[in-house]
């Protein structure tokens, strides 16, 4: 019935059918942080990183060689999954507030980079003068209408994969890690080749997500890096929920609606009323509203 509702844009407000390509996009995203933070317990200020390399990976890709999407989507994934696949041989040794200061380092440290190699990326400017004509013969037009069904299907398609991922042996694993990592090896699990393995999932996903952007909106910017990207997931996941492979996709619903409607009201202080929905989310339902729902629903019986 969810994945039903998501049609619904198509026919009740086409007109907003680029945002809710950008809300599927942002889904898609949350949804790769879940995987490591609300399962696997490793928690990333610089999920951004991998999010910006599967967007400059794709819009390079389109600039310089050929601006097929599906291509570019496989090639994002497949870089975003190397470097994260680095990454997770320095990201698994720390836990807590040592994990949390290396993801935002590493995070800053490749957004610094994109922006030194301005001959590649175009800088602070951004990447420019290049387009992706179409998808499967569907062209991007200006109403969303090629964005908003490319992006969902995509994001239809991980959410299988994810949901195969987390009710395997490895997901469970992976669970058991978040909650004593120390006792799981004695079980069989190795700790850290598994959250090895999670991190680079999850950087795939991400990638995947940033090849999304760029070709839904034909241009690549120094913000698929920064740390405000990685800050804002990380507050949609809390909204919506850690850990409930839906979460993330509600949370971003939620987030990019509220945005929307609050910059369009207040843009001056627009900040203001997400900080306050985030403080009563937190307040009255700290395990976000899937949470809050599930408990009231065991409350219930």
């Amino acid at each position: 019935m969810f994945w039903l509702c998501t049609l619904l844009p198509f026919v009740a407000t086409p007109s907003y059918l680029s945002l809710a390509s950008q809300i599927a996009i942002t889904a898609l995203f949350a949804l790769s942080l879940d995987l490591i933070l609300g399962y696997a317990g490793i928690v990333s200020l610089g999920h951004a990183a991998f999010f910006g390399v599967g967007a400059y990976t794709a819009g390079l890709l389109a600039k310089h060689y050929w601006s097929e999407p599906l291509t570019g989507l496989v090639l994002a994934a497949l870089l975003a999954g190397l470097v994260g696949y680095a990454m997770s041989h320095i990201v698994v040794r720390f836990r807590h507030l040592a994990l949390i200061m290396l993801t935002l380092g590493l995070g800053l440290l490749l957004h610094e980079a994109a922006n030194s190699a301005s001959a590649l990326t175009g800088g602070a400017d951004g990447l420019q003068g290049f387009k992706v004509p179409a998808v499967l013969g569907f062209k991007f037009d200006m109403f969303g209408r090629a964005a908003y069904a490319y992006s969902l299907a995509v994001l239809f398609v991980c959410f299988l994969v994810a949901r195969r991922i987390i009710h395997s042996p490895f997901g469970l694993a992976l669970r058991g890690i978040r909650e004593n990592a120390t006792r799981m090896p004695a079980i069989g699990a190795p700790s850290r080749a598994h959250l090895r393995k999670a991190y680079t999932i999850a950087a795939v996903l991400a990638g995947i997500a940033g090849a999304l952007l760029t070709h839904t909106t034909s241009t690549v910017s120094l913000e698929t890096l920064s740390f405000g990207r990685s800050a804002d997931v990380l507050v949609i996941l809390i909204l919506g929920g850690a850990g409930r492979l839906y979460g993330g996709i509600i949370g971003a619903i939620i987030y990019m609606v509220a945005r929307d409607q609050f910059s369009g009201a207040n843009p001056q202080y627009w900040y203001f009323w997400i900080g306050l929905l985030l403080v009563a989310v937190v307040m009255f339902l700290p395990n976000g509203i899937l949470g809050g729902i599930s408990a009231l629903h065991k409350k219930s019986k």
